[in-house]
């Protein structure tokens, strides 16, 4: 079984307050899981890791052969896929964690790039988790 994963980092400002979110669903659309939550002050780059490494960890557990995780974060899709180089020092501990993530999954991971628009779900959940400052697991 494939699973169809979005993810979204948020920074209202940049640095300025910031929120994940993450939706996983199954081969017929429904939702497995779904997260919006608060992250504090930071960038959008980091927002768009946290994202990843939250999406990565929550699936670890399911049953699948596949998941394909959809970003509209080009620098982060192609930092993974090794077309850029990571420069940030902030961003290089969060990307090293995603490498060993994705290593260590039990199932097949391919990471897409998509345009803004087709990732609105994780976009919401994203700003609600802002709005309504739930926690974030580190």
């Amino acid at each position: 079984m494939t699973v169809l994963a979005y993810t979204d980092g948020a920074a209202r400002g940049n640095p300025g307050e910031g929120g994940i979110g993450v939706i996983i669903r199954a081969e017929d659309g429904g939702v497995l899981y779904s997260f919006g939550g608060y992250i504090g002050t930071t960038t959008n780059n980091v927002a768009e890791y946290r994202a990843l490494l939250h999406c990565l960890k929550q699936a670890s557990g399911l049953s699948c052969t596949r998941m394909i995780v959809h970003s509209d974060s080009q620098l982060m899709v192609r930092q993974i896929l090794g077309q850029y180089r990571v420069k940030d020092k902030k961003l290089a501990p969060l990307y090293l964690e995603a490498v060993r993530l994705l290593k260590a999954s039990p199932f097949n991971v391919q990471i897409v790039h998509i345009d803004r628009e087709l990732n609105h779900e994780a976009d919401v959940l994203a700003n609600a988790g802002i709005d309504g400052r739930i926690p974030c697991p580190a």
